[in-house]
């Protein structure tokens, strides 16, 4: 991913203006075969998570699979200002996005908090405006809850987590816990890039602490 030095999260009065029109988002997610965008099934919840290069992401949640209760993922841009930004708006730092995975998620088969297990250990979340060799705003670590519930149980793991890093030696917990906001869909190229039809070998830059999040055990009963 081509990287911003930019540590500073970019205010609304100085951000790229960005634009009305949506990107065009593909109609089937490439390894599940499901919708990318809305309207999604009766009961379906979303999960919105930023923990660096969002390719890899993205994978770590695809690769749960629908018996796991995943309905489908795609990446985005969210957190930020600018309506509608590009990739390479948002690489300049200048929109305030992180680079976000959307997961639309059964909860009759997998918990929030379950996903939260994977969010936690699937980066390094002590990082600040960076995740490994990529540094900049768009690859910090962040939570986007959509309700109440989603926000305790965001402030509820990383607090149950914090010690196990601590005595791992890591640093203070750096994740942004906000309200979602817009998410806006990257474009078409960017979303599974990783899999086998598209780049099985390409770049992906996420890699966890190795820690274990004490929290959430994934369910694959109906």
């Amino acid at each position: 991913m081509f990287g911003h030095m930019k540590t500073t999260v970019v205010g609304r009065a100085d951000a790229l203006p960005g634009r009305d029109t949506p990107m065009p988002v593909p109609t089937r997610h490439e390894v599940l075969g499901t919708p990318l965008a809305p309207p999604y099934p009766d009961g379906a919840e979303i999960a919105d998570f930023g923990m660096g290069c969002f390719w890899g992401v993205e994978r770590t949640f695809w690769r749960l699979g629908a018996d796991n209760g995943v309905i489908t993922t795609a990446v985005g841009y969210a957190g930020g200002h600018t309506p509608n930004p590009t990739y390479e708006e948002v690489c300049t730092g200048r929109t305030g996005h992180t680079e976000a995975v959307r997961v639309v998620f059964d909860p009759q088969r997998i918990s929030y908090t379950d996903l939260l297990k994977v969010f936690w250990e699937g980066h390094d979340p002590t990082q600040g405006m960076r995740q490994g060799n990529d540094v900049g705003t768009q690859y910090r670590s962040m939570i986007l809850y959509h309700d109440d519930a989603q926000r305790a149980a965001a402030e509820a793991t990383r607090d149950a987590f914090q010690p196990v890093l601590t005595r791992s030696g890591h640093g203070p917990i750096t994740t942004e816990i906000v309200p979602a906001g817009p998410f806006y869909f990257a474009e078409g190229y960017h979303q599974q890039y990783l899999s086998d039809a598209k780049n099985p070998n390409g770049y992906c830059g996420v890699g966890g602490t190795g820690a274990t999040c004490p929290v959430g055990v994934a369910r694959t009963d109906g």
